[in-house]
């Protein structure tokens, strides 16, 4: 009575095994996550992606009128266009490179267990998850005329001030500056963890075979963190290009449409000017280039 008893647990038990290692068990948890995914990403891409080629208002989406290239045809001809574009690569590849040399500095440098590197790796996330629109209203406050601490210190030292977003030539550069200032010690964090995963003896080999510290940094340690480099230049490449909230809420694109990017240009011709078509064409440029940059930066670094 025992034996047969054990006989159909150990028969359950394999029955219940296999039930677990079936592959149709698999595409039953992906299958709810790939739906949603559909539809909350697939769905408004492809939506975008049509209405490109119509000419519809916000204000009567409901009247649509083919018609082809033409928006595309008119962003080669507009000089606002051409400016955001220009301003959204100069923003992205000054950002990107300012945060991740240095993210890689503090990230050596705290490797090396300089004084203060706790302190540091303990407030370093403050600039990540504060909310960007508190970072853009400290940001408005430190350059306001009169009040604001830099034109303070400006006016002690007897030099000009005034509200410098509103500053054709400075508002730009200041954008820069707040980028760089809310990403530098994600990179560095992630950089540093990277680099404590090298194991040391990679290190000792290097210094028995003659390397120096320059040596040992160019042979063991970039190496050994290209894949997180790669990871973090692709990642903050999009979210910058991309990026809406730090610059419309610092300057809306101004002064004079200094500091218009691809992001602001195209939620005031959606939005503001209800053109949703001609909108919906400046976004497919901007997925056109996020997925040519993507591609060829993957592609290059498996070659490496």
């Amino acid at each position: 009575m025992a034996t047969q008893t054990e006989s159909q647990f150990s028969r359950y038990k394999e029955e219940f095994s296999s039930f677990l290692t079936d592959t149709w068990i698999g595409y039953a948890f992906v299958i709810p996550a790939t739906l949603l995914l559909a539809v909350v990403i697939g769905y408004p891409t492809l939506r975008g992606l049509y209405l490109a080629f119509f000419e519809v208002s916000l204000l009567n989406p409901e009247q649509m009128e083919f018609v082809g290239l033409q928006h595309f045809r008119a962003l080669a001809a507009d000089p606002i266009f051409k400016a955001a574009l220009w301003h959204t690569v100069l923003l992205t590849a000054l950002a990107v490179s300012f945060q991740y040399l240095l993210g890689l500095g503090l990230a050596l440098a705290l490797k090396e267990k300089v004084p203060g590197a706790g302190i540091f790796r303990s407030l370093s996330m403050v600039t990540w998850v504060m909310p960007i629109i508190v970072m853009v209203i400290i940001f408005r406050f430190m350059v306001q005329n009169g009040f604001g601490p830099v034109n303070i210190i400006l006016d002690s030292l007897g030099m000009r001030t005034t509200y410098w977003f509103g500053e054709p030539g400075v508002a730009f550069p200041l954008i820069v500056v707040m980028h760089v200032w809310r990403n530098v010690p994600f990179y560095a964090i992630s950089l540093l963890a990277a680099m404590n995963s090298i194991p040391k003896e990679q290190y000792e080999a290097a210094r028995l075979d003659g390397a120096g510290p320059l040596e040992r940094f160019r042979h063991v340690t970039l190496p050994q963190i290209s894949y997180v480099s790669m990871i973090m230049i692709v990642l903050h490449v999009t979210f910058t290009f991309k990026n809406f909230d730090i610059v419309y809420l610092s300057t809306g694109g101004g002064p004079l449409g200094n500091t218009e990017v691809l992001a602001t240009y195209v939620y005031k011709q959606a939005f503001e000017q209800y053109a949703l078509g001609y909108g919906a064409s400046i976004g497919v440029v901007m997925l056109i280039l996020m997925l040519t940059f993507t591609v060829v930066y993957v592609k290059l670094e498996e070659v490496d």
